[in-house]
C-alpha cells in the first residue's frame, strides 16, 4: 500500500497540439543525416530511417491519438506519481480482470488491436509504465519493476479488483514475475510472451535442436544486438539529449527494434511501428522510459510460482523451451508455440495473441 495517495480516477484523453506536429516536421526537414553505413550490422540502416522519416513528415495521419482516444482512458495517482491506463470493461460482469503490461520500446499502443477482442472474455486493464506515455516521470530513483508491480496491485485493489490475472513481455513480463512474487494470492495466473530463464550447465544437457537455435539466436543479440541495453543499463541520461531534441534520431532509435525483432514475413506497418514512436516523442519520454533498465537491471529471472502460461512467438529475443521455462515457472500449465510473431506480439499478432491468452485463463478456475 503506498502512503499519501488519493484515490480520484480522473477520465483522460490523448491530446497533440497542432504547433508540437509543425515543429516534428520542422525538425525532421532539418535532419543532419550521417554517412551511409559501411557495413548492414552497424545498425539502423541511413535509406531505410529517412524514408520513414519522409513519411513520419508527409504521409503519416498522426491519428494514433484518435485511436488511442477510441477506447476509456483514465489517470489516478499511486505513490506521488500520475499513472496513465486504459480501462476497458467486459459486457460480462463475471469476466475475469486482466492486467496487461508493455516494456521498452513499446507502450499502450501495442494493446489497441487486443483490447476489444479480450474484453469479450475479461475486464482489461492496460497501464502506461512510469516514465513512459502519459504516466508521470519519476523525479526520484527506486521505481524499479517491484515498486511498478505495487502500484499495478494498487490499482487494481482501485478499480475494485481483489483477484486478477496479469501478462506481459519484455519489462511487461518481469512486472508480470514480480506481482506473482509479491502477491500470489491475488494473482489467478500469469502469462508470459518474454519468458527469462536463467541459464546455466545443467540447462543444455542433451540439448534439443530447438534449444540449440534458441541459444544460438539469444548469444547472437546478446553479442550484436544489445548495445543499446548496455547504455539504458548504465548510462540512460546521455543519449537521451540527442533522442529528446532529434526526432530522426528517436526514430532510428526505436525503429531499429520493430524492424529486428518482429517477424519478418509479417512485418508491422509504418503507420503502426510511427504510432508508437510518436508516443515516445510527442511525451519526451526517451530518458524516462530508459531509466527502468538503469533501475531494474537483474530483475528478470526470479522464481515464479502461481499458474503460469508461456507462449513462443517464433521472432522472439528469448524462447525458452518447456523443460527450461519450467525451471522458473514452477507452476506451468500452459507451454505452446505459435507459427507467426516475434516481440510484439499483441502489436505483430493480435489474433495469436487473443487465443493463446483465453486459452492460458480458461484452465484456470
Amino acid at each position: 500500500m503506498f502512503v499519501g495517495m488519493t484515490n480520484e480516477i480522473t477520465p483522460f484523453h490523448v491530446t497533440v497540439d497542432d504547433a508540437d506536429i509543425a515543429d516534428l516536421k520542422e525538425r525532421l526537414a532539418r535532419t543532419r543525416w550521417p554517412e551511409r553505413e559501411t557495413d548492414p550490422s552497424q545498425g539502423a540502416q541511413l535509406d531505410r530511417v529517412q524514408a520513414l522519416a519522409e513519411y513520419w513528415a508527409d504521409g503519416y495521419d498522426f491519428g494514433f491519438v484518435k485511436r488511442l482516444n477510441a477506447f476509456p482512458q483514465f489517470r489516478t495517482e499511486i505513490g506521488g506519481l500520475g499513472i496513465h491506463f486504459l480501462h476497458v470493461r467486459s459486457a460480462n460482469p463475471e469476466a475475469r480482470p486482466l492486467l496487461v503490461t508493455h516494456g521498452w520500446p513499446g507502450s499502450v499502443v501495442e494493446f489497441l488491436k487486443v483490447l476489444g477482442p479480450l474484453s469479450a472474455d475479461f475486464h482489461v486493464v492496460a497501464p502506461s509504465l512510469p516514465g513512459f506515455g502519459w504516466s508521470d516521470k519519476p523525479s526520484e530513483t527506486g521505481w524499479d519493476v517491484d515498486r511498478i508491480a505495487r502500484a499495478w496491485d494498487e490499482l487494481m485493489t482501485r478499480l475494485g479488483y481483489e483477484r486478477y490475472g496479469a501478462q506481459g513481455g519484455d519489462w511487461g513480463a518481469t512486472v508480470t514475475a514480480s506481482l506473482a512474487r509479491q502477491f500470489p494470492e491475488k494473482i489467478v495466473g500469469a502469462h508470459f510472451t518474454m519468458a527469462g530463464v536463467k541459464l546455466d550447465d545443467t540447462t543444455f544437457d542433451d540439448p534439443t535442436p530447438f534449444e540449440i537455435k534458441a541459444l544460438a539466436d539469444l548469444t547472437r543479440h546478446r553479442t550484436t544486438g544489445s548495445g543499446y541495453r548496455a547504455l539504458q543499463d548504465t548510462r540512460p541520461q546521455t543519449p537521451g539529449y540527442g533522442l529528446t531534441d532529434s526526432p530522426a534520431g528517436q526514430l532510428a532509435w526505436i525503429a531499429e527494434k520493430f524492424w529486428t525483432w518482429t517477424d519478418p514475413d509479417h512485418p508491422l506497418t509504418d503507420e503502426e511501428i510511427l504510432d508508437d514512436i510518436s508516443v515516445y516523442w510527442f511525451t519526451a519520454t526517451a530518458v524516462s522510459s530508459s531509466r527502468i533498465c538503469w533501475e531494474s537491471s537483474g530483475l528478470d529471472a526470479r522464481e515464479v510460482a502461481v499458474p503460469s502460461g508461456v507462449t513462443i512467438f517464433p521472432h522472439e529475443i528469448v524462447r525458452p523451451s518447456k523443460r527450461w521455462a519450467e525451471k522458473r515457472f514452477t507452476d506451468l500449465r500452459w507451454y505452446d508455440e505459435v507459427p507467426r510473431g516475434g516481440h510484439f506480439a499483441a502489436y505483430e499478432q493480435p489474433e495469436l495473441f487473443v487465443e493463446q491468452v483465453r486459452a492460458f485463463f480458461s484452465l484456470l478456475a
